[in-house]
């Protein structure tokens, strides 16, 4: 059966709207409600328990609105919170991790070099550590924490063009970006600096983010539940943050509309 019921996605700020821009691209008839914490942001530079409880206070409103699942839009809120989460709630908790795997299998068998770019928490957390792992006997994995761009983003100051390409240059003139094979955005907030990324970088470097995969997964579990919404349903979005500021919910609609 159907479920007309929304899904509910959240983010530690306004990073999480490229996820939901994703999830109503590839299945526009469900209805999202999305919730940013920027009053809290960033939660790349809390500890571990501090965004638990940040989490665990977003999900409960969630499930008090009657959502059928819920996207953490965070790779810093999945490395922190997401098993947690689905030991307590029985609606399915989606998370999200950088996008590794696909980085080095893009190599098919050949060793890959790759830059996963993110916030500190998710790169110093066991989650990541155990990811890294799989990965770093085979390939060359450099860990690339770049906290700034969330607070660009956060700031509106996304159309800064100076600023930002000076921002990435202090984060990546330390490599030689020739020999990079792919960099990873592993922040949902990254994902807005993709052309910015095109610019920085050489044409054979790939640039990766985990949205797509993320949303294909949910997409799947809904299937499997029988909670898809129906094919005559009008999708929407409602986008709702901790910080009532008239900037921040002007951002967040343009975030919701950039470079559409």
């Amino acid at each position: 059966m159907a479920s007309a019921a929304p899904v509910g996605v959240f983010d530690s700020g306004l990073g999480g709207i490229s996820v939901v821009r994703q999830l109503t691209h590839d299945l526009p008839h469900e209805r999202v409600l999305y919730f940013g914490d920027s009053a809290n942001a960033p939660y790349g530079t809390k500890t571990p328990d501090q965004v638990r409880e940040l989490s665990f206070r977003i999900v409960e409103d969630f499930v008090g609105r009657g959502v059928k699942a819920v996207v953490i839009a965070c790779n810093t809120a999945t490395s922190a919170a997401v098993n947690d989460l689905r030991e307590h709630y029985d609606i399915p908790i989606i998370g999200m991790e950088p996008a590794l795997k696909v980085a080095c299998d893009a190599g098919h068998g050949t060793r890959q070099r790759v830059i996963v770019a993110a916030t500190p928490l998710t790169l110093r957390e066991r989650k990541f550590a155990a990811l890294m792992d799989r990965f770093k006997a085979s390939h060359t994995i450099f860990k690339q924490p770049c906290p700034e761009l969330v607070e660009i983003v956060e700031s509106g100051k996304l159309g800064d063009h100076d600023l930002v390409m000076r921002t990435l240059h202090d984060y990546f003139n330390q490599y030689d970006l020739g020999e990079i094979d792919s960099v990873v955005l592993g922040c949902t907030h990254f994902v807005f600096y993709r052309d910015y990324f095109r610019e920085l970088l050489p044409a054979s470097t790939a640039i990766i983010d985990g949205n797509e995969g993320t949303i294909r997964h949910l997409d799947v579990v809904l299937e499997s539940l029988g909670k898809r919404a129906p094919e005559d349903a009008e999708g929407g979005v409602e986008l709702r943050n901790s910080d009532p500021s008239e900037r921040i919910a002007d951002l967040s609609r343009e975030l919701l509309e950039f470079g559409r």
